[in-house]
């Protein structure tokens, strides 16, 4: 029990620790940090994200919310610049260096070549009177007072610090490029956060059966259709349009209430006016119609004409659930 208990009281203190230092972060934004955002966004070039050891991972994180979120972005491994990758800068991008000290002897060599062809260089550091931080054209101050790590050693509360620099920097421009839903849907069209803007109910009844009976065919006949179809409905259709539905449900309701089966049709056993969904509607807005009303299937339509049917099971297969 003790030990639990000296778990969780580090693993609370760790927190504690990194949420005080991102909280003050906010009173060290300025003019710097909107003078970087606006060359960043000026620039014709690509965003050349640098760093090493810890900050390296960094970089790469930042990199690639940059890219999901309308900024061109790149990593450069600042290591593996100076031994050859410094080709990967072109003339027109922006350098964006990430270091705590801001003084490792690979930033030292790397940051005068960055300013000997005349790119921009944006420095993200904890140490502002740095090597970094007085070559850089714009300082974004990532400073923290200590990290998690008892021994103030282990990059815990810095990395974390310039983490969320590089995520107030890429809202920034997303917000300056104008950056829509319907792009973040476009740059993640295989994930699931991509399918919830773009997925649409026509894209899922055309995967199914199309289950249908009229209000006059005969129970059995339903029975059959529901059967065969594997959706566990029917729609009952009149000339084109919804006038009801059946579910294996109302089949199991039915068989409680009477033991005569003879001259039962559709409409005798059918739910009238069902939930309905456009079928050029989002597959989310089924999703939620399916969660508020507790049903597994819902049928669309459009112009008022039956077209399928939504079951949950194509929500959960494409990853909408």
């Amino acid at each position: 029990m003790e030990k639990q208990q000296r778990i969780i009281s580090i693993a609370k203190q760790t927190i504690e620790t990194e949420s005080k230092a991102i909280a003050n972060l906010a009173h060290l934004v300025n003019e710097e940090f909107a003078g970087a955002t606006e060359c960043i966004f000026q620039s014709k070039g690509r965003v050349i994200i640098t760093g090493i050891g810890k900050s390296a991972n960094i970089a790469t994180k930042i990199v690639a919310t940059l890219n999901s979120t309308g900024t061109p972005a790149i990593f450069m491994h600042a290591a593996d610049a100076i031994h050859g990758d410094l080709g990967t800068i072109q003339e027109d991008d922006t350098v964006i260096c990430i270091s705590k000290s801001g003084n490792t002897p690979e930033i030292k060599v790397l940051v005068p070549l960055i300013k000997s062809v005349g790119n921009k260089l944006i420095a993200i550091t904890g140490n502002l009177n740095s090597f970094l931080g007085q070559q850089a054209d714009f300082v974004l101050n990532a400073y923290v007072e200590k990290e998690a790590c008892p021994n103030n050693l282990a990059p815990t509360t810095s990395t974390t610090a310039q983490l969320v620099i590089g995520d107030a920097l890429a809202m920034c421009l997303l917000d300056l490029h104008g950056f829509s839903s319907r792009d973040f849907a476009r740059f993640h069209p295989g994930g699931s956060l991509g399918k919830k803007l773009y997925l649409r109910v026509s894209d899922l009844t055309t995967l199914n059966e199309k289950p249908e009976v009229c209000p006059d065919t005969d129970l059995k006949k339903v029975i059959v259709e529901i059967s065969e179809k594997m959706l566990g409905v029917t729609a009952v259709v009149e000339n084109g349009n919804i006038v009801g539905i059946i579910t294996d449900g109302d089949l199991r309701r039915m068989l409680t209430r009477t033991d005569n089966f003879s001259g039962l049709t559709a409409k005798d056993i059918m739910t009238k006016n069902p939930k309905r969904i456009d079928n050029n509607a989002m597959a989310v807005e089924a999703m939620e119609m399916m969660d508020s009303h507790g049903i597994t299937q819902i049928l669309a339509e459009e112009n008022g004409k039956y077209c399928g049917v939504v079951h949950i099971h194509n929500l959960t297969k494409e990853g909408i659930i």
